[in-house]
């Protein structure tokens, strides 16, 4: 694993440990007795966690989830979410054919992606 800093390393843990996405704030509650005080501190460490790709954003909850799909790490690669609007599961998929498709697309406009996330929102199995 990539060299990460304590702050870092401590909010990557909380996010791999939980049941699903947290917010910036759930993370600096559950690091408050480790020291972190500020949620800059936690913002910092989100920011550069996310960029060595072991960190999803949810922009749609303003939200955060750890990667568990460690083929992302890929240049052009499309992450896709379901995210359950019951209980709150997050699965992180990929989409490669789909992928194709955008790229393709997006080819022909003359565009060249680095990255797509593309989060769906729906009811999972256990709470249909």
């Amino acid at each position: 694993m990539k060299n990460l800093t304590r702050n870092q390393q401590m909010v990557l843990d909380v996010l791999e440990q939980s049941k699903g996405q947290m917010s910036a704030y759930e993370i600096l509650d559950h690091l408050r007795p480790e020291g972190l005080k500020a949620p800059l501190q936690v913002y910092r460490a989100l920011e550069k966690l996310t960029e060595m790709h072991l960190v999803h954003k949810l922009e749609s909850l303003n939200a955060f989830v750890s990667c568990n799909h460690r083929s992302c790490h890929k240049t052009g690669d499309m992450t896709v979410f379901t995210i359950c609007n019951d209980c709150g599961d997050v699965n992180e998929f990929s989409a490669d054919t789909v992928a194709d498709v955008l790229w393709q697309q997006t080819d022909k406009n003359g565009f060249k992606p680095f990255q797509a996330t593309i989060e769906i929102k729906g009811t999972c199995a256990r709470c249909i």
